[in-house]
């Protein structure tokens, strides 16, 4: 299997086997996908290493180091070597999803322990709280439209995706200062649109 691998790797065109990691990055960012088959190469154990360390799940690790090589698939053009190499810009990258996915594992668990909750208190009007919650949807959705691109964009990566502020600055590819102004901005408007009193 290795050997069959390594030959269809050398068949590749235009990729020396002795490019360099970030050499590869520019190339993937370029679209290359031969860079990218060496990259994973290189990458893909280490990352899963790291990302199986911290959400301790085997299967978990394997669905995150699967979004973090096609993050970088999609995000090499946004590799800047000045500010690290490369191999630490993947496995930043690796950190982040994995802590992201151990935080969204542990808020699934809190909701459904609230929901659980909740449902065996009293019973409620289960039509009026439907009707209720989409009228919020609806008016929120709204009120979202209302915003600039930017700042429904951030604040859609940020509260409804669960991103942090630098990883919506660096999926936006704006600065985090721009960010932050911009989720201000966008959450004043919202709060106004929506009529929530402080």
């Amino acid at each position: 299997m290795t050997g069959s691998r390594e030959r269809d790797l050398r068949a590749v065109p235009d990729v020396p086997a002795d490019v360099s990691t970030e050499e590869l990055v520019g190339r993937v960012a370029r679209g290359d996908e031969g860079a990218f088959e060496r990259l994973y190469d290189a990458v893909a154990g280490k990352v899963f290493g790291l990302v199986l360390r911290v959400v301790r799940d085997h299967a978990q690790a394997e669905e995150v180091t699967q979004e973090v090589l096609l993050e970088v698939w999609r995000t090499a053009g946004r590799y800047d070597p000045a500010r690290g190499s490369a191999p630490a810009w993947v496995m930043t990258m690796a950190h982040h999803r994995a802590v992201d996915r151990v935080r969204s594992a542990r808020a699934a668990t809190r909701r459904e322990d609230a929901a659980a909750r909740r449902d065996a208190e009293t019973p409620f009007d289960a039509v009026s709280e439907q009707v209720a919650a989409r009228f919020e949807r609806r008016q929120v959705r709204r009120c979202l439209s209302t915003l600039t691109d930017v700042q429904r964009e951030s604040i859609l990566l940020s509260y409804f995706q669960g991103h942090t502020y630098p990883e919506t600055a660096a999926l936006l590819g704006i600065p985090l200062g721009t960010v932050k102004t911009r989720m201000r901005d966008g959450l004043i408007r919202l709060r106004d649109c929506l009529g929530v009193t402080r």
